[in-house]
């Protein structure tokens, strides 16, 4: 009776370890393909699927494992490990990082070192197993997608015309930075800009401006064509007839910037401004955020549809 109560609990363990790093592993194949994936290098985009995308995954996978086999020492690592990550994470959200890793982790601890799953062969197969096959369903049909994309290497002012739109698209440079930048500069910089896109003047030009959510819409394209967007203002919703991609000749597809500002200021909160994302999608965002994936492309009107 009381191996079959620490199979129980061993076996509890296993599922709750598997839970946890399915999750992880379905979010880091998703977030790998939509915000990574971006560098020039096989080996980068590798490194950081592994060493990002799917750490914790591989945490909580690896501390299963080695409790299984070596008790004391399995325990002290999820101790070390629970204490690493709030020392990693500290001012994240607790309802994120506690929740879905310091708690599980002391816990799963806890659970394995008074459990002993019984066969220990298939927890070990399940352990592995689950997560990878979560991890191979998303991610070679993202990777297939990924590989279809258009880079024509073109970073220069780029006009884009279709869907009753023509606008030209700052070439690489202050106008198109590679960086973050918050809607208040990325405004500044606008007005600034040059003729041809690629000095901050002195004096205000006001020649270059960031386009509306409608124009950014519009304006998306999926492997050279238009995708045949609307923006819809009632419902604060694109639609299209196909889904945009990360791609020329309005994206860099190796650059780690996936959202654009657009002029455009939140209806229901003035410190919000509209961002595309490079799917198409429509989001609000604070107009001082600047992270690392989010810039903005100038534009300006082009007098007609050629």
């Amino acid at each position: 009776m009381k191996k079959d109560k620490k199979s129980i609990i061993g076996w509890i363990g296993v599922f709750i370890t598997i839970t946890f790093s399915s999750i992880w592993a379905y979010w880091g194949a998703i977030e790998n393909f939509h915000e990574g994936w971006y560098s020039t290098s096989i080996w980068e985009n590798l490194f950081m699927l592994f060493f990002q995308y799917l750490l914790f995954t591989i945490i909580f996978v690896s501390l299963a494992v080695v409790i299984l086999r070596w008790k004391k020492i399995g325990l002290i690592l999820h101790f070390i490990a629970a204490a690493v990550s709030v020392w990693f994470f500290s001012g994240a959200s607790f309802s994120v990082i506690g929740l879905m890793i310091i708690i599980p982790i002391i816990a799963l601890g806890l659970v394995y070192y008074y459990g002993e799953p019984k066969p220990k062969k298939w927890a070990y197969r399940l352990l592995i197993t689950v997560p990878l096959i979560i991890i191979l369903v998303v991610s070679i049909p993202q990777g297939i997608k990924i590989s279809q994309r258009i880079n024509d290497n073109d970073f220069g002012m780029r006009t884009v015309q279709g869907n009753g739109l023509v606008l030209a698209w700052a070439p690489r440079g202050p106008g198109w930075p590679d960086q973050g930048t918050s809607w208040d500069e990325a405004q500044r910089i606008c007005k600034y800009l040059s003729e041809d896109g690629t000095v901050i003047m002195e004096e205000e030009q006001n020649i270059w401006r960031l386009p509306t959510v409608d124009e950014t819409v519009r304006s998306m394209m999926l492997h050279g064509q238009n995708a045949g967007g609307v923006w819809d203002s009632l419902e604060e919703k694109a639609i299209y007839e196909r889904t945009p991609d990360k791609e020329s000749p309005l994206w860099d597809v190796h650059s780690k910037v996936i959202y654009y500002w657009t002029s455009d200021t939140s209806i229901q909160d003035e410190r919000k401004a509209y961002i595309i994302v490079y799917h198409g999608g429509v989001y609000e965002k604070m107009k001082i955020d600047g992270q690392s994936y989010l810039s903005f492309r100038a534009v300006k009107q082009e007098d007609k549809e050629q």
